[in-house]
This record gives structure tokens, sequence and C-alpha cells, in this order.
């Protein structure tokens, strides 16, 4: 999923999603205000741990933020969320945005977590294959024997 999402609403953020990685743009005084002139911020997801969300209301803005191995967690609400340069700020307005990108980093977390099974060859398969091998002469009776033997492990 490459998508590009504009937050304009709590101060300027532009959020990139690129297939593995978030990259951050912030624009405007507001954001110059709470991060300085950070740049562009890339956040691979690969590495990240999790995400959190606050969701806005009518009297405050709420926030994303993404969080990975040796990032701070923000627990202080909104007010420090806005100076954590790994948290997008968002209007209510804004708010289906930021869920759609929580389900995507998510999806992508989930996926990642899941064991990748390797098919596994057992010994006695792998003995047939020898024997296969014997028949059509391409190992020696030796050969088969000595190969038997390491995968019996006798």
């Amino acid at each position: 999923m490459d998508r590009i999402f504009e937050f304009k609403g709590a101060g300027k953020t532009i959020v990139k999603i690129e297939g593995n990685f978030i990259r951050l743009k912030r624009k405007g005084a507001l954001n110059f205000l709470n991060h300085g002139l950070d740049g562009e911020k890339t956040i691979d997801i690969n590495n990240m741990t999790g995400i959190q969300i606050k969701k806005a209301n009518f009297f405050t803005n709420g926030y994303i933020q993404f969080i990975f191995m040796g990032s701070q967690e923000s627990k202080r609400g909104v007010m420090a969320a806005a100076t954590d340069e790994n948290t997008v700020m968002f209007t209510k307005r804004e708010q289906k945005m930021a869920e759609e990108i929580k389900e995507y980093i998510e999806s992508m977390l989930v996926n990642k977590s899941r064991p990748q099974v390797a098919a596994s060859v057992s010994g006695a398969d792998e003995i047939l294959k020898y024997k296969e091998l014997l028949d059509q002469g391409v190992i020696t009776e030796e050969e088969f024997r000595a190969k038997k033997k390491q995968l019996l492990g006798i």
C-alpha cells in the first residue's frame, strides 16, 4: 500500500506509507514550534512494536503514535504527544485517516509476527532420495551406506 495522508487540522503533517516505511514530513508554524526543523522522519514498520491511537473529541485533538524499540510511548496525554517526533496529531475530521493507518500497520505487524514454517525433510525421505540415486547409478553402494548411517545417526 503506497498512500499519502495529509493531516492539516492540528499541525500540518504528511504521512507517506511506502512499502515497509512510514515517512513523516512536518510543515507549518505549529510543527516548527513543537519539532523545530526536523525534516522528514522515516520509520521502518519492521522495527515497530506497536501503534497507539487516541481518538479526537469535541474538546481535544487526537494522535497516532508509532512505537518501536527505543522509543518512549507518550503516557502524559495530548500535550506531551504534540512534541513527540513519532506522533501525528489529528482533528476529529481526520480521525478516519488515522484509523486507516493504524489498521494497515497492525496488519503488517500481525503478518510479521507469524512464524514462517520451513518444510522439513525427514531422515527417511532423505534415505529414499539417496536410494533413487543409487538405483540410477549416480552414487555407489558404499556412498549410499555411508549417507544412510549419517542420516540415521549410527
